[in-house]
């Protein structure tokens, strides 16, 4: 394959007293216009390639179905008003809709009402405690900006906005609705030219008053890379105010009673873990942990003595699991009025629910109703009642809503159901495990149809897709994939990996992943592709792997350091040049989770691994597509355009090395027909390198 000429520098620079060389830094510079020049001519071979392949168009097809099954999101409650999202068959975008007391249900906020081009998205929202007014956040073209409104629930209109440069920004509302705090970050003007993104404060607003009037409340001569939580209780007393330095796996929490003196007082500061701390109607702090508890724990303490702060004194609710990730809870009350808790477990990346007395003097029930799946929230009306609402989804599931009543406290009723556009392919999930080069087992989730010959198990092999992720703290738990369902209906096989990095085990499992332990994750991952080969599921000629961001750095480190364990590659708006990665978009705050390249010791680290100084001159690649979005702020597409450079260069194998860029599009969420658009080219990207033949019985 001819690919686009792409000048090599003769840069080599000495960091730290590593020679490091950077031959493709001119395309880090999106402007310039060899990089302008370069960029259009991979467009055009792009195109041409993927526009040939020959399950394209099936796979758009099976896609546009599948992709377009609907979503319903965990309704809040606030007021008697119950608010929540929901998307159908057909929508590009979930409307936010409120329901009111009577049962009648209202549209609030739809992004295709406000953008028609679909480029809007509705990245967060919050009613106030009464339920008469929603803070919503807004970004277009996939710039994650975040710009707030609030409208009044009755009425539908705009009262307040747009509030900028909001992004990540929680919104705490005070009773009565008239004043929130939130997070903004400070004006460009007043922060140092490249720190734009940093500097958030946190600040107390009037609804409809100049935010450039609004009352500073924290985050003065803090880390410029924190972000902030913030939380009021109900009676409008207690304000709990956290902050981490970018995605460190660590907080500091402050309190304030605004019916005292209103001044912040430290409750944890300084100290190696994390902690959700709020207060609830019963006028307890509670305080969900994994200080010395790595798998979470929800404990107590009184908001307004401090002498029950210390950690050694925190009385404990739900304890630490042997087994069992605590991740979420929700404060019900029982059938006897007793107040009890709703808690969600995670064992072996699978979710379970059970009910726990509120005195902390044990569990009261398992609901045994919950599938083999994931929770994605659990919520309850902060009033009370005997009622919960649960999120639930699994691999053959849409993200939908059930019930729990404390009258049956081990069952689940439907509530809402996300609607299907198209039949859901029939699957069989079997749960394997590998073992990493240190001994560590991995657990795998392998999805595939029943109807083939081997019947969900190993044996004759087939075209198989291996997804990862591995790291901040994210577990890949079942849920509902377009994409895996496609890949499985067409007679492959989807294997997911819970890799270290990830939270499936706990804050060890995470940490066991990160900094000068990230080579432990690249071990996990090419240690369950070889599970698969060893197994029967799949040979080396039939692999690819997969994954997108973090886990685009993930196969990206694969496929420089096992260019023999598959025969393709998606690797999707990927971190890809780990010397310099914290000096673009988020970067910087992400050091905790990588390491820095200002630190000798750290760099070290980062080129053990770093994908882009990986590559090697007459290495056979596999063949690689990577994907990249030219609005994305969080991971700059120049790790793509490095990466692609090089290996196209270097690679001795007649395998393609593509690069695929979006415009008006950014790293998190996008219209739904441009996921089917994106899914479609890397799947039938995938069925060419793994030859993969399409639907009906799998390929011999």
């Amino acid at each position: 394959m001819r690919y686009p000429d792409a000048e090599k520098l003769d840069l080599v620079e000495d960091l730290h007293g590593h020679r490091v060389a950077d031959p493709h830094r001119w395309l880090e510079d999106a402007g310039d216009p060899r990089t302008q020049a370069w960029t259009a001519a991979e467009d055009a071979l792009t195109a041409e390639v993927l526009g040939a392949l020959p399950l394209r168009a099936d796979f758009a097809a099976r896609l546009e179905r599948l992709v377009h099954a609907g979503a319903v999101g965990v309704p809040v409650h606030r007021g008697g008003r119950a608010f929540s999202t929901r998307r159908d068959p057909g929508q590009e975008h979930a409307v936010l809709r409120v329901r009111e007391p009577d049962g009648t249900v209202r549209v609030l906020v739809d992004p295709m009402q406000v953008d028609p081009e679909g480029t809007t998205t509705l990245d967060a929202w919050s009613p106030s405690w009464e339920g008469d007014r929603l803070a919503y956040q807004l970004s277009t073209g996939g710039d994650e900006e975040s710009r707030l409104y609030v409208l009044d629930v009755a009425t539908g209109k705009q009262i307040d906005g747009p509030v900028d440069r909001c992004r990540y920004s929680p919104v705490a509302w005070l009773p009565g609705g008239e004043e929130l705090f939130y997070v903004r970050r400070l004006a460009p003007g007043q922060v140092p030219a490249g720190e734009e993104q940093f500097h958030r404060r946190v600040w107390r607003h009037r609804i409809g008053a100049d935010p450039d009037d609004d009352v500073l409340v924290h985050g003065e001569g803090l880390d410029p890379t924190n972000y902030y939580g913030v939380r009021v209780s109900a009676d409008g007393r207690w304000l709990a105010v956290s902050a981490s330095a970018g995605t460190a796996p660590r907080d500091d929490v402050w309190l304030a009673d605004l019916a005292g003196d209103g001044g912040l007082r430290e409750f944890q500061v300084g100290v190696d873990a994390q902690t959700a701390a709020w207060v609830a109607r019963d006028g307890r702090l509670w305080l969900l942990s994994d200080r010395g508890t790595p798998r979470w724990r929800l404990a107590v303490a009184d908001p307004a003595d401090p002498a029950t702060w210390p950690v050694e004194v925190w009385t404990d609710v739900v304890p630490q699991s042997g087994d069992g990730v605590l991740s979420d809870v929700a404060l019900v009350d029982g059938a006897d009025g007793s107040l009890q808790v709703l808690a969600v477990h995670s064992v072996d990346a699978t979710d379970r629910l059970s009910v726990w007395a509120g005195d902390g003097s044990g569990r009261l029930a398992e609901v045994t109703a919950l599938g083999a799946g994931s929770v994605s929230g659990v919520s309850a009306p902060p009033e009370g009642g005997t009622t919960a609402w649960v999120g639930y989804t699994d691999h053959a599931t849409p993200p939908s809503v059930l019930r729990w009543d404390a009258a049956e406290p081990t069952a689940l009723a439907e509530d809402e159901r996300a609607p299907v556009a198209g039949e859901v392919p029939e699957m069989t999930v079997v749960e394997t495990h590998a073992t990493s080069a240190d001994g560590t087992p991995v657990h795998l989730f392998v999805l595939s149809a029943p109807s083939s010959p081997t019947h969900g198990s190993p044996g004759t092999p087939r075209p198989t897709v291996l997804y990862g992720y591995g790291g901040f703290n994210v577990a890949l738990t079942p849920g509902y994939s377009a994409q895996a369902l496609a890949w499985v209906a067409a007679g492959g096989v989807w294997a997911v990996a819970n890799l270290r990095g990830g939270s499936e085990h706990g804050e060890e499992w995470h940490r066991a992943g990160m900094r000068e332990r990230k080579q432990n994750v690249f071990d996990d991952f090419a240690a369950a592709g070889e599970h698969l080969v060893a197994e029967g599921w799949t040979t080396h000629r039939q692999l690819a792997v997969m994954g997108g961001s973090n886990g685009g750095l993930l196969v990206g480190a694969t496929l420089t350091q096992r260019p023999d364990l598959a025969a393709g590659v998606v690797c999707s708006a990927p971190l890809l040049d780990m010397v310099r990665y914290e000096r673009f978009g988020l970067g910087r705050t992400w050091n905790d989770e990588y390491g820095t390249a200002e630190d000798p010791v750290e760099l070290g680290w980062l080129l053990g691994y770093s994908p882009y100084h990986a590559v090697r001159e007459g290495t056979a690649y596999p063949a690689t597509l990577f994907t990249t979005f030219e609005s994305d702020t969080r991971v700059d597409p120049l790790h793509a355009r490095k990466l692609a450079a090089a290996l196209q260069a270097a690679t001795s194998a007649e395998a393609p090395v593509l690069l695929r860029r979006e415009t008006s599009v950014g790293h998190g969420a996008r219209a739904v027909s441009r996921t089917v658009g994106l899914a479609a080219d890397q799947l039938a990207f995938l069925a060419a390198a793994t030859g993969l033949s399409g639907w009906g019985a799998p390929p011999s």
